[in-house]
């Protein structure tokens, strides 16, 4: 009875399937790290982060010409509507 009860020690140069997950999750971290610094210091990468960059700066433009144009708007829709008389108010009548 005693036999079945003892249990051997592990010894420390076994692994557990935790620490084999963890070593290859560094791995593969590890390789991607490599590969999206070599694709950063690619040529093409850096041609399409500039044209994003030119085009955001175009898209900001476009926005701030856009709202001026939408107040110029605004602001003539104002005028009008402050210069017509309104409804409720009759209309002078001068031959009176």
């Amino acid at each position: 009875m005693e036999e079945e009860t003892k249990k051997e020690p592990v010894g420390p140069e076994e692994e557990g399937w935790a620490e084999k997950a963890k070593k290859l999750i560094d791995e593969a971290d590890d390789f991607i790290d490599e590969k999206v610094d070599k694709v950063k210091k690619s040529k093409a990468f850096g041609e399409i982060k500039d044209s994003l960059d030119k085009a955001e700066e175009f898209g900001k433009k476009v926005a701030v010409k856009a709202a001026d144009k939408l107040e110029d708007l605004a602001e003539g829709i104002r005028k009008k509507t402050q210069d017509e008389p309104k409804p409720e108010e009759p209309n002078p009548d001068p031959q009176k």
